[in-house]
């Protein structure tokens, strides 16, 4: 790890006026806030096909996969569809895996259109864990996000702060020590064919 913890942000929105990546963006000032470096990586700029494990370098997905694997931390952010994470971010999740993301931390982001998105981070908590990731215990949902941010700004400050904290998390706990390793961790080998 460099002096700069450097940190990615996956969107998992595809939207053109996404709240999701405004939220990322925003995390983003807090990783620069607290020393570290930040990058978004829109997946609108990705070529990524539906996964199919016999081919796992279509499209873009090395790419993807060395930018996740050269990061020190990574921030997920996904808007709610049905209760859970978007297909998009569904999508680069499946082409990552241990080489990406073990013992790397992650942070968590959730934007909803109704209340507080928690299933969706509980699906993303699950991933991260199911590839030896360590998740930040510290997470930011934006609930209501037709009313969160309006004309490129936050409307309410306690949330945009809530927000930014968890960029500046990202970069206190990106060098948490990883676990040694466990009889469980072995046996979790990933995705077979």
């Amino acid at each position: 790890m460099t002096n700069r913890p450097r940190v990615v942000a996956i969107c998992g929105s595809l939207g053109e006026e996404s709240t999701t990546r405004f939220a990322l963006e925003t995390a983003l000032v807090g990783v620069e806030e607290a020393g570290g470096t930040g990058e978004l990586l829109d997946l609108r700029e990705f070529d990524l096909p539906m996964f199919d494990p016999s081919d796992r370098s279509a499209g873009d997905s090395l790419e993807l996969k060395r930018r996740v694997r050269e990061a020190d931390a990574v921030l997920l952010g996904t808007p709610v569809y049905h209760g859970s994470y978007s297909s998009p971010l569904k999508t680069a999740l499946d082409y990552c895996g241990f080489d990406e993301f073990e013992g790397k931390t992650v942070g968590l982001l959730a934007v909803a259109g109704g209340r507080f998105p928690v299933t969706a981070m509980d699906h993303l908590r699950s991933v991260c864990r199911s590839l030896d990731a360590w998740v930040l215990p510290y997470e930011a949902a934006v609930p209501s996000s037709h009313s969160a941010v309006m004309n490129g700004a936050f409307t309410d400050a306690e949330l945009e702060a809530r927000v930014v904290a968890l960029g500046r998390q990202i970069v206190r706990y990106s060098h948490i020590e990883a676990c040694p390793a466990s009889f469980e961790s072995g046996e979790n080998i990933g995705a077979v064919d």
